[in-house]
């Protein structure tokens, strides 16, 4: 009976334990509680999917970064767009430090080429989004469609993953070398029926209750490919990814609770900040961003709170992200399993369909 509630009591505590490092992990991000981190970083960084909406703005953040002096080697289908790209966001001597590789991710041996001599990769590519040409489109949907394994979104990566598994260190010691864009939302469609009634404003949102040709399915399955390479990563799940959103502050979070937007440029500012942060290393986690706050001069202090893969988050954990996490939605209305796919926070406040039509008859 002694050893009974002694285990009882130890179980309390440590729950108790993750709940408070949960609350005081999402309030001190709100609050903007930050510890700078010193040194001096070089070396080089490919960007897989470079010419795309967020892969363009990691370029620049890349090649902006303060305390480091860093190369990028965009891998990129098209090479003139990029160049376009380019020199429209970039300045002549940033410029100098970026080299346009043309590379179909898809073949493994373009994809080694791309990365030989770096010393990490922040990948932003996706088979949902190549809008190289129709063609390569409609090839990229079929892999995804019938022989997802063989996608961009899981087989790419992986490739990603095995060719730095090999390799000792990134841009600073103990910081992954793979960095991973994923999405927000990728475990909700398995969860089981209890757990979505307990969470539907995470659960019944219109991307995971329509989950169109099981793309959140697939970038799971991506996730946990470059996880078995043995590669350092990170992965990170942006939600609600928006070029009208404001600037602001990511806030991470564990668990796949977050709904909500993100500014591109705020994630690529995430994304190239990972590859300088010992402590996103082996931990998966989502963000948000929230409008108007400055973003902290390091992430150490988050990252620290939160769990590397393999370790479960606590049920109270989860309710206590969940329930914070909910009021950081956007409008007014708060509601977000209210939502149709294409419908705004701003026209579900005003009562005003979305460009698909109403929920259920998208």
């Amino acid at each position: 009976l002694i050893l009974i509630c002694g285990k009882v009591k130890m179980d309390a505590r440590r729950t108790l334990g993750w709940l408070s490092l949960t609350l005081l992990c999402l309030l001190s991000q709100c609050l903007g509680f930050s510890v700078p981190q010193d040194g001096f970083s070089t070396g080089t960084v490919v960007v897989a999917g470079a010419n795309g909406r967020v892969g363009r703005f990691v370029v620049q953040e890349l090649l902006t970064r303060p305390n480091a002096t860093v190369s990028v080697t965009a891998a990129v289908r098209d090479p003139s767009k990029a160049k376009n790209i380019f020199t429209e966001i970039l300045s002549p001597g940033q410029l100098e430090r970026v080299k346009i590789k043309k590379c179909d991710l898809g073949n493994q041996k373009e994809l080694a080429a791309a990365c030989e001599g770096a010393d990490a990769a922040i990948w932003c590519a996706s088979g949902f989004s190549d809008q190289s040409s129709p063609i390569n489109r409609a090839l990229a949907l079929f892999k995804v469609a019938f022989t997802p394994k063989e996608s961009l979104d899981i087989a790419a990566i992986r490739n990603l993953g095995a060719i730095f598994a090999g390799k000792e260190n990134g841009l600073c010691p103990g910081a992954p070398q793979v960095v991973l864009c994923s999405s927000a939302g990728v475990t909700r469609p398995d969860w089981p029926e209890d757990k979505k009634l307990k969470y539907p404003g995470a659960a019944d949102i219109p991307i995971v209750r329509l989950n169109p040709l099981g793309i959140l399915g697939v970038k799971a399955q991506g996730e946990e490919a470059l996880r078995r390479t043995g590669a350092a990563y990170a992965v990170v799940r942006p939600c609600g990814l928006n070029d009208q959103h404001p600037a602001g502050r990511p806030v991470l979070s564990q668990g796949d609770m977050a709904v909500g937007r993100t500014s591109r440029r705020d994630a690529a500012s995430l994304l190239a900040a990972m590859l300088f942060e010992p402590g996103a290393a082996g931990k998966t986690f989502e963000a948000i961003a929230v409008a108007g706050l400055p973003k902290p001069r390091s992430y150490a202090d988050q990252l620290g709170r939160l769990l590397p893969d393999g370790e479960a988050v606590p049920e109270a954990a989860l309710l206590a992200t969940y329930a914070l996490l909910q009021q950081l939605v956007p409008g007014e209305t708060l509601a977000p399993e209210q939502l149709a796919m294409g419908q705004t926070y701003e026209q579900l406040d005003r009562g005003e369909q979305g460009r698909l039509g109403a929920r259920g008859a998208e």
